[in-house]
C-alpha cells in the first residue's frame, strides 16, 4: 500500500472513531504537513474546528501511553489556567483515544496563528514567548504535580563526555569522515572548558522539553499557542529557556542578543531568575543535545537536524564567551 493510500485508510478510520465518540458532522478537512511521522489534519465540523493528530505506531513505541495520557491532562490543566495551548477533547474522561483499527489519536481545538522561521523572532515576540513560558513553568511546578527523584537528563561527568567525543573522533577517522571528525573535536574542546558545577543541576522541575519555534504559533507580536507537549517530563525548566532562546534568536552565525534578552525580560514577569541564568541554560542545553545532533547516523541536508547541528556548533564555538555575550548586554 502506498503512503497516500495508507494515510487515507488511517484518516477514514479516525473519522469513523470521531463520529462515534463525538457525534459531529464533518464539513471539511485539510491535511497539515508538519512534524515527523505523526499525521495531522485540520477538521472543520458542525461542532467547531479541531486538529486531529494520529500517533505513528513505530514512533509511539518510544513513549509510554500512560505517561502521554498524564501529559495530555497536564496540558488541559494549563489551558484551563490561562496558558495559551490547545484544549484536548475527552470522551468519558479519556484524552488519548483509540480507533477500531488500533490507531492512537487525540482531538484538540485548532489554534490560529503563524509559525516564525528559526532566528527570526522580534523582541516583542520573544518577550511574550518568555512570559508565556514562565507562566507555564510556574503552574507546572506549583506543587500539585509530583516532584521526581531524578530529572530526565542525567548529566554525565566531564570525563565520560570527553571519552564519548574521543570515540566519535576515532570512528570518524576510521571511515574518513573529516567533517564529522572536525565537529567532534570541536565538541571535545568545548567540553573541556565547561564549568559543569555552575549549571544549577539542583534546579529541577516539569518542563515542555521541545520548546522551539516549530512548536509555537504567533499572532503578530503575541504567542497564540504553545504546541506539542508530547515530550514533557520532569527535568530542568532552564532547558526550555535555552531551547526557546536559541531557536528564536540565533540567525545563521549571529545571536541577536536584544531578542535573547527580551525572552528573559518576559520570563521574569512570572519567575525570578538568578544571575547567569540564560548563560547556564544554553550551556546545559548544549551539554544535553550535542550528542543528539552531532551524530554519524544523521543526515544534515535540510530541516530540523541541520538547524540543530548548526546550533550545537555555534554553542561549542561560543561556550567560553556566553557570559560576556549575554550577561553584559
Amino acid at each position: 500500500m502506498t503512503n497516500q493510500l495508507l494515510e487515507k485508510a488511517i484518516l477514514d478510520d479516525l473519522l469513523l472513531a470521531c463520529n462515534k465518540l463525538f457525534n459531529f458532522q464533518l464539513i471539511d478537512i485539510e491535511p497539515i504537513h508538519r512534524g515527523w511521522l505523526n499525521l495531522k489534519w485540520k477538521v472543520i465540523t458542525d461542532e467547531g474546528v479541531f486538529l486531529l493528530k494520529q500517533y505513528n505506531r513505530n514512533r509511539l513505541k518510544k513513549y509510554s501511553i500512560e505517561e502521554l495520557s498524564k501529559v495530555f491532562s497536564y496540558q488541559n490543566q494549563l489551558h484551563a489556567e490561562g496558558v495559551r495551548c490547545p484544549k484536548i477533547q475527552s470522551f468519558q474522561e479519556q484524552l488519548f483515544l483509540e480507533s477500531d483499527q488500533g490507531e492512537r489519536f487525540i482531538l484538540m481545538e485548532f489554534c490560529d496563528g503563524s509559525l516564525v522561521k528559526p532566528g527570526k523572532l522580534t523582541e516583542q515576540q520573544m518577550y511574550d514567548f518568555g512570559k508565556e513560558t514562565a507562566l507555564m513553568h510556574k503552574l507546572l511546578n506549583d506543587g500539585r504535580l509530583v516532584r521526581k527523584t531524578h530529572p530526565e537528563f542525567q548529566a554525565p561527568t566531564i570525563n565520560n563526555r570527553l571519552a564519548y567525543w574521543e570515540s566519535v573522533c576515532k570512528d570518524a577517522d576510521s571511515i574518513g569522515n573529516l567533517e564529522l571528525q572536525s565537529l567532534a573535536e570541536k565538541q571535545y574542546n568545548a567540553t573541556r572548558s565547561l564549568p559543569l558545577h555552575e549549571l544549577h543541576l539542583h534546579d529541577t522541575g516539569w518542563a515542555h522539553r521541545d520548546l522551539w519555534v516549530d512548536n509555537v504559533l504567533f499572532d503578530r507580536n503575541d504567542v497564540s499557542a504553545i504546541l506539542d507537549f508530547d515530550r514533557m517530563k520532569y527535568d530542568y525548566p532552564q532547558l526550555d529557556v535555552g531551547r526557546a532562546v536559541l531557536s528564536g534568536a540565533l540567525d545563521g552565525n549571529d545571536l541577536n542578543t536584544s531578542v535573547a534578552i527580551s525572552f528573559i525580560e518576559g520570563y521574569r514577569y512570572y519567575q525570578p531568575i538568578p544571575s547567569m541564568y540564560l548563560t547556564n541554560a544554553l550551556r546545559l542545553l548544549w551539554y544535553m543535545e550535542s550528542t543528539w545532533w552531532i551524530d554519524p547516523r544523521l543526515e544534515y541536508k535540510t530541516g530540523p537536524p541541520k538547524r540543530f547541528k548548526e546550533e550545537m556548533v555555534w554553542l561549542a564555538d561560543h561556550l567560553p564567551y556566553l557570559h560576556e555575550i549575554l550577561e553584559h548586554h
